[in-house]
């Protein structure tokens, strides 16, 4: 069965008790039982993750682009947390490992302080997902499927 992982960054193990007014009650668990609902419908495996360390991110993602390139995985649905406005080394990664990644994000980042609307990740993913809540994760995986299959 193909495979998809689905990697959190900083700060989203606080999911539903941080700013519950931007992000929602819903928390990391719940992300992830979504997460693997969907990949369940789409007939993939999901593998969830989560690191508030940027190499520990790094390492993920160079593991991904190997496993991308064995036909183990299809890619990555990836929210940098805060890493999406600071992080060269995270599109170095993508890019070097080239490995497929949908960025997704929980609010919509364009609507929030300055700071937040430039992601360095989005120019290395091959879509973005920001804005619809968790459910963002649901639309990020089937985008990914989509992609990867046609």
């Amino acid at each position: 069965m193909p495979k998809i992982l689905v990697l959190n960054g900083p700060n989203l193990n606080l999911l539903g008790q941080r700013e519950p007014e931007v992000y929602g009650r819903a928390t990391l668990a719940d992300v992830e039982a979504l997460c693997r609902d969907t990949g369940a419908r789409l007939g993939v495996e999901v593998e969830c993750r989560q690191s508030n360390h940027e190499g520990v991110l790094l390492d993920a993602l160079h593991e991904a682009g190997r496993a991308v390139k064995t036909g183990e995985l299809l890619g990555v649905v990836l929210n940098p947390g805060a890493y999406t406005h600071t992080s060269v080394a995270l599109f170095d990664a993508i890019k070097g490992a080239e490995v497929p990644v949908i960025e997704v994000h929980v609010s919509n980042v364009h609507a929030r302080e300055p700071f937040r609307h430039h992601s360095y990740v989005s120019p290395a993913a091959a879509g973005i997902v920001v804005g619809f809540g968790v459910d963002g994760y649901r639309l990020a995986i089937e985008g990914l499927v989509r992609q990867r299959r046609a």
